[in-house]
């Protein structure tokens, strides 16, 4: 079982939760989780790491418990940056590294943009690609006609929405079970009972709504059906709202260690979350062909923009450990060495 104090914290923005963790006068790092989750999942690795670091692990808006807010998915991901920044300044920190996973990366990177100068050190765990995600095609993040297709809100699994607003019962606390060891883990880990439990109650801690998790989306004839909104998280994420190629061209150039999970099945080149690949596995019916909607290349893209951040004078680390997308769960020694061996980085 994990067990850990919850603090809060009122920010000029609102209330935010916390975990901390570490040995005061250590380097600093801010852990930003990622979708349907919340700090509980870096519990484990903070207590790893606590004589390395003097950390801090926040919940977003929308999850964990912190006060909840709407999400204005036209601003991208800086709803949850500005978040961040305002955290980082009521707690007193000025200087620190950033630890960022899956959309907690996306925000990491949002962060970076607005206010490089204040990092370190930038650590992203399976981040979300940099274009957004669905109906974003080729190296460079070309988007689908019309901008939003196949992203955003409509991409959602309808059984989860509702196992979350059921608070885990009729079935749903198993059934977002089911979606953690598939999805979060390698499928043949098997995660202490206690420390899945408390990993399922923080996917349940999920705050539902149009302009929250997952948000709006419209309907439409062409393939899939769908175009993400202008509110809520997962429109936020999507390739009509997000975009992260400013990050190439930051002044201040914090160091980037890349930690992929090669199990990772989420954000990947071939993503059981995009509509392009699923249609081209013949998933989703009706897919229009490579040339119109074809798998969006998740990790080329993030590479693509990485390769510019060097070009500019940036230093970034590929690292490939095992595991799946929760690759700091399943495989959390590698995890560690990959952490470990980046701090001199962190530290010139």
């Amino acid at each position: 079982m994990i067990r850990t104090e919850v603090k809060k914290i009122k920010t000029g923005r609102l209330e935010m939760a916390f975990r901390q963790m570490g040995t005061p006068g250590t380097p600093r790092l801010l852990l930003v989780h990622g979708n349907l989750s919340s700090s509980i999942f870096y519990v484990p690795l903070m207590e790893r790491l606590k004589d390395e670091f003097d950390m801090i692990a926040v919940d977003l808006r929308l999850f964990g418990d912190t006060e909840i807010a709407p999400v204005d998915a036209a601003r991208g991901l800086r709803d949850f940056s500005d978040d961040v920044d305002a955290f980082v300044g009521a707690v007193g920190w000025d200087s620190f590294s950033m630890l960022g996973w899956s959309m907690g990366g996306g925000i990491t990177m949002q962060y970076a943009i607005d206010h490089s100068d204040k990092l370190e050190g930038i650590i992203l765990q399976n981040p979300v690609p940099p274009f957004g995600l669905g109906g974003c095609f080729g190296a460079e993040g070309r988007l689908a006609d019309p901008p939003g297709l196949g992203g955003g809100a409509g991409s959602c699994n309808k059984r989860m929405i509702k196992a979350i607003a059921e608070k885990g019962e009729n079935g749903g606390r198993e059934f977002l079970g089911r979606i953690y060891d598939r999805l979060y883990v390698e499928p043949a880990f098997r995660t202490d009972p206690g420390e899945r439990a408390a990993y399922i109650d923080g996917m349940l801690s999920a705050k539902l709504g149009g302009d929250k998790f997952p948000g709006d989306y419209t309907l439409t004839d062409k393939w899939p059906g769908f175009i993400a909104g202008d509110r809520g998280n997962y429109n936020a994420m999507s390739a009509r709202h997000l975009d992260l190629s400013a990050l190439a061209d930051i002044e201040a150039k914090p160091p980037i260690l890349w930690i992929r999970g090669s199990a990772d099945v989420v954000i990947s080149d071939t993503s059981t979350s995009d509509p392009g690949y699923l249609g081209k596995r013949g998933r989703i019916p009706g897919w229009p062909g490579e040339v119109v909607f074809p798998p969006q290349p998740m990790i080329l893209q993030t590479r693509t923009l990485f390769e510019k951040y060097k070009a500019n004078g940036g230093y970034f680390r590929e690292i490939l450990i095992p595991g799946g997308h929760g690759c700091m769960i399943d495989h959390r020694e590698e995890f560690v060495k990959a952490i470990e061996d980046f701090i001199p980085m962190m530290r010139a």
